[in-house]
């Protein structure tokens, strides 16, 4: 009965590999490389699950680890690549309502201060929105335009938040006071509270209480979301790297 349960679960494990292998080739294909990124250390945290010997429950029975995986990988050097990826690593997914304005543009200002700082392989960015009715579309011409002019460049696709997302990344910034909230519906248990942070918490310049919309306004509302997220950006980056 043991065997015929360990047996389901590795099954279980292999068809998730191939889902995110799947996926990360859609990332690769799409140039979305901070989501291919977290897709990667994803397939590797799960190849590192099969291969470490858990203690049953009971304490008598001990799954016997597998000294390579796709014949030829070893577990220690498995743990080694998996230690190295995920080492020191703080993913930040930035969140607004619809993803093409405030979220894609605080992951691109953000980018480019870690890029700046060579902190790339430390800190890696995500942004999403609390609907979906923009999934799959690039960001707002008009924000890109202005992101540009300074030097930013929007290249992040549209997705709505999911559920796994709590447990993907370490801090969940949100824009406003509706996405802060919508947020903290979902997470019902309060398990991932201290992970959802407002955007302006980290502003130090600038005195906001939101980062607002800029969708309907005029050129002046745009200008006005990049100098907040310049402002609360170098803010988070600060708090993260003086926290590590």
């Amino acid at each position: 009965m043991l065997f015929i349960l360990i047996h389901q679960i590795y099954e279980l494990w292999f068809k998730e590999i191939l889902h995110e292998l799947d996926f990360l080739t859609q990332m690769l294909r799409k140039n979305e490389l901070t989501r291919a990124q977290h897709t990667l250390n994803r397939v590797l945290k799960i190849f590192k699950t099969l291969v470490i010997a858990p203690n049953s429950v009971s304490g008598k029975i001990q799954m016997v680890a597998p000294n390579s995986v796709s014949g030829g990988i070893s577990k220690k050097h498995l743990d080694k690549l998996m230690t190295e990826s995920a080492k020191n690593t703080t993913e930040i997914l930035f969140i607004c309502m619809g993803n093409i304005c405030r979220s894609p543009s605080a992951e691109a200002v953000m980018q480019a201060l870690v890029k700046k700082r060579g902190l790339e392989n430390e800190i890696l960015c995500d942004s999403a929105g609390t609907i979906d009715y923009h999934m799959g579309n690039p960001a707002d011409a008009r924000m890109q335009e202005h992101a540009v002019l300074r030097g930013y460049e929007l290249n992040s696709i549209s997705r709505p938040f999911e559920e796994d997302d709590f447990e993907k990344f370490d801090f969940i910034i949100t824009m406003d006071e509706d996405n802060y909230r919508q947020i903290q519906w979902n997470d019902q248990s309060k398990k991932y509270a201290e992970k959802i942070r407002r955007m302006t918490d980290f502003c130090s310049s600038k005195t906001v209480s939101e980062v607002p919309d800029p969708y309907y306004g005029g050129e002046q509302g745009f200008e006005n979301v990049l100098d907040i997220l310049e402002d609360a950006c170098q803010g988070l980056l600060e708090f993260i790297t003086t926290k590590k």
